[in-house]
């Protein structure tokens, strides 16, 4: 396995990297997720901000976060609030408003992504000066583990749906893809894992993006990276392991199927 040191960088680089965080009842993984963020980026020496962004969780987690921003510092836990959920898109533009990086950093608050990732990610932005670098499951050392059986059975969908696209049906080789490859066949997007949502941004681009886009849930992470190969901007990967969720409940389901189907064909007539 390939070594995942990274280099230490230039402290005075005068970047600065703001982590959004959207979360809805994630109580018990939000301290987790901040603690592991604050000490990746304190050993690696970027400057850095968490921005949380609640869409009013039942569960206490704007308490919760309250609470690490007591011990972290309000330098570096801003919290942004919302009075419902009002969509993944809106929660990024949300949370760009009150941002002072220059470059952003999206992830999800359920320990799916490892912080750990970060330095690299960084790293490879700037040995290419990438416009948005975005986190693979699909290339190098990167995987997919701890999916239950409700995630199996989503992947088995996608599977089935794609007796209507090919003839014939996929090999079982592309069970494990589902979602991905569909999308990689049909769109070409010039990037290996369009459904992942663990990538940084430059802010300007972000901003040129969101407006750009149309869709909701779980289709806006796939019509993101669509835009920008759109838009011509460069996009860089890196190698990444996606555990499932630790606390919680998966919020995947069977809507999201439905509007993914959607989404992927509106993207296939219009891109």
């Amino acid at each position: 396995m390939a070594s995942r040191k990274t280099s230490r960088p230039n402290r005075d680089s005068g970047d600065k990297y703001s982590v959004l965080l959207p979360t809805y009842n994630e109580r018990e993984n939000l301290p987790l997720i901040v603690w592991l963020l604050v000490k990746y980026f304190g050993e690696s020496g970027f400057n850095y901000e968490i921005i949380v962004i609640d869409d009013g969780s039942p569960d206490g987690t704007l308490e919760v976060a309250e609470q690490l921003q007591k011990v972290y510092g309000e330098d570096k836990i801003l919290l942004r609030p919302r009075a419902k959920k009002l969509g993944l898109g809106t929660a990024y533009i949300h949370g760009m408003k009150h941002a002072s990086g220059n470059f952003i950093i999206i992830m999800d608050a359920d320990l799916s992504h490892h912080p750990k990732f970060i330095p690299e990610f960084i790293q490879k932005q700037k040995e290419g000066n990438y416009d948005l670098v975005s986190g693979t499951r699909y290339r190098g050392n990167g995987g997919v583990y701890g999916w239950d059986l409700r995630r199996k059975l989503i992947r088995l969908t996608f599977y089935i749906s794609s007796f209507f696209f090919f003839s014939p049906p996929l090999p079982p080789l592309v069970h494990s893809r589902g979602a991905n490859f569909l999308a990689q066949v049909l769109l070409r997007p010039g990037a290996s894992d369009l459904t992942g949502s663990f990538r940084l941004y430059k802010k300007k681009v972000l901003e040129s993006l969101v407006e750009q886009c149309v869709s909701k849930g779980y289709v806006f992470q796939m019509e993101m990276i669509v835009r920008a190969r759109q838009l011509n901007y460069t996009i860089g990967e890196v190698p990444i392991s996606f555990v499932d969720r630790v606390y919680g409940e998966s919020k995947l389901g069977g809507n999201e199927i439905v509007s993914y189907a959607k989404g992927l064909l509106m993207l296939f007539a219009t891109t």
